[in-house]
């Protein structure tokens, strides 16, 4: 099902529906429709790959999906916001989203990391453009 308004209309909402449509029991499908309609189409999602050459993996939503499906059909998963800072300008807005992963939500978080999210207004609603990640096992 498609992003509903109050998921587009504020940037809680398109944050709230970012962590919500990823976040899910093992095996449980995600609504794909619904994360495909808060990104621009030509978005993009960008972990950070730390090691000997660190990197930047970047991804359509598309292939986002793709790259995590086989992994949400194995493992629970869980992703919350904990802190934000915003900075907006005109239409722009550029959020560091801090975020902890669970693999049971009344349980310990396995990790923690930071989302920088840039999203764009256009009158009507809000559409992320890009987000780019870094965990602490990527850094």
């Amino acid at each position: 099902m498609p992003a509903s308004s109050s998921d587009l209309t504020t940037l809680d909402g398109i944050l709230r529906a970012m962590y919500e449509v990823i976040s899910g029991p093992k095996g449980q499908a995600r609504d794909w429709q619904r994360f495909r309609s808060l990104y621009l189409p030509a978005s993009r999602l960008m972990p950070v790959i730390g090691g000997t050459e660190p990197r930047v993996r970047v991804l359509t939503p598309e292939e986002y999906i793709r790259r995590v499906e086989p992994i949400f059909a194995d493992e629970a998963f869980w992703e919350r916001e904990t802190t934000r800072q915003v900075e907006t300008f005109g239409r722009v807005a550029h959020v560091l989203s801090h975020y902890e992963s669970l693999r049971d939500p009344a349980g310990p978080p396995f990790e923690t990391g930071t989302n920088s999210v840039q999203l764009f207004y256009d009158d009507a609603r809000w559409w992320i453009v890009s987000v780019m990640w870094n965990t602490p096992r990527n850094a």
